[in-house]
C-alpha cells in the first residue's frame, strides 16, 4: 500500500505504476512531473545506491519538496525546474539515457489544496492557476482578456464543455461590468450560464470550465504532445514508459502515441503480403489500468485516472 506523505498526499495508482515499470537496482529513472514526490519515493527506493532519479517540475514548491525527499533516498538524485517537455529536451541535449520515464499528468494535490493559487472551484481565491508562478499568463488574463470566440473554443476543446458558448458570453458580459478577479466570481457566472437541470448533472457546474482554463494557462496539452516523443527517445532498449492521465484529452494522446509505437506492418490493408518491413518499437505492458474500488473510496480523485505503459523493444535513431 502506498505510504501517505507528511502532508497527507497519497499518489494515485502508485502500486500499479511500480508494477509496470519494475524499477530495479542501478537504473536511471526520470520522473517528469514530480509534484509532491509520492511516485518518486517508491521508484527511488527500488533503484538503490547505484541508481539515479531525475525529477522535473515547473513548480518551485515541488523543488522544495524534492530537496527534503532527496536527503532520505538511497540513490543519486537531480532536480530540473522546468515544464516537463522542456526538461526532457534538456536531458536529450545532454545525452542522458534512461531506463524508466513516467508522467503523472494534470495538477498535483498540493496545488489544488493551496487555496491562494486559485486552482479549485471549491475555495474563494484570486484567479491564478499557474503551475509556474513566474510565468506571465494566468487565469485572470484568460478570463478577462480573451475574446468570446477564444473563450468558447477553449471551453469546448479543453474542457469538453457542452455549454461553452453560453458560458463564454456570460463571462464577457460580466467582465464588461467589473473585472473577474476571484474563483468565486467565476463559479457564479458559470453556474448562472448553465441551464438549471444541467447544473449538477455531471458534478460541479464549473468543473469543466476550470479544467479548460487551467489547461490553457499551463499549455498542458502542448507540453504533453512535445514530451511523449522526447520521453521515448530518452529510453534505452528495454526501457519502460508510463503515463497516468486524469481526463480523456490526456489519455487519448498517451494511448495513441503508444499504439503507434506498438504497430507492426503499416502496409495498406489491401496488400496480400507485407512489403514495408516495419517492426514494432513497443510492447504494451499497461492498457488503461484504472484504480481499484478501494483506492477510489480512499481517494476520489483516483476515479478518473488511467495508467498506460510500454516497453521499448528497439533502439530508434533520432
Amino acid at each position: 500500500m502506498p505510504r501517505q506523505s507528511a502532508d497527507g498526499h497519497v499518489p494515485v495508482l502508485a502500486a500499479e505504476l511500480v508494477d509496470v515499470l519494475a524499477p530495479h537496482g542501478g537504473e536511471t529513472a526520470v520522473d517528469c512531473t514530480f509534484g509532491a514526490g509520492g511516485h518518486a519515493r517508491l521508484v527511488a527506493e527500488r533503484l538503490g545506491p547505484d541508481g539515479t532519479l531525475i525529477a522535473i517540475d515547473r513548480d518551485p514548491v515541488a523543488e522544495e519538496r524534492f530537496a527534503e525527499l532527496a536527503a532520505e533516498l538511497p540513490c543519486d538524485t537531480r532536480f530540473i525546474r522546468a515544464a516537463f517537455a522542456d526538461g526532457l529536451a534538456q536531458l536529450r541535449e545532454e545525452g542522458v539515457r534512461a531506463d524508466l520515464v513516467y508522467l503523472d499528468l494534470g495538477m498535483s494535490s498540493m496545488q489544488v489544496d493551496t487555496r491562494e493559487r486559485g486552482f479549485s472551484y471549491s475555495y474563494e481565491a484570486p484567479l491564478d492557476m499557474r503551475m509556474d508562478p513566474d510565468q506571465e499568463l494566468d487565469a485572470r488574463d484568460v478570463v478577462n482578456e480573451w475574446d468570446e470566440r477564444q473563450l468558447a473554443r477553449a471551453l469546448r476543446e479543453l474542457g469538453e464543455e457542452r455549454y461553452a458558448g453560453q458560458i463564454a458570453r456570460a463571462i464577457v458580459r460580466a467582465r464588461g461590468r467589473t473585472p473577474i478577479e476571484t474563483t468565486k466570481q467565476l463559479v457564479e457566472i458559470v453556474s448562472d450560464a448553465i441551464p438549471v437541470p444541467a447544473r449538477f448533472a455531471g458534478g460541479h457546474p464549473a468543473k469543466r470550465t476550470f479544467q479548460a482554463i487551467r489547461i490553457a494557462v499551463n499549455d498542458e496539452l502542448g507540453q504533453l504532445d512535445a514530451a511523449l516523443p522526447l520521453a521515448w527517445e530518452l529510453l534505452r532498449k528495454e526501457g519502460r514508459f508510463a503515463g497516468i492521465s486524469f481526463h480523456s484529452l490526456e489519455d487519448r494522446r498517451v494511448k495513441r502515441f503508444l499504439a503507434d509505437r506498438a504497430r507492426g506492418c503499416i502496409c495498406p490493408p489491401d496488400l496480400p503480403v507485407c512489403v514495408c518491413g516495419h517492426e514494432p518499437e513497443a510492447d504494451l505492458i499497461g492498457r488503461g489500468i484504472a484504480a481499484s474500488a478501494d483506492e477510489v473510496a480512499a481517494n476520489p480523485r483516483a476515479k478518473s485516472a488511467r495508467l498506460r505503459a510500454a516497453r521499448k523493444l528497439v533502439e530508434v535513431a533520432a
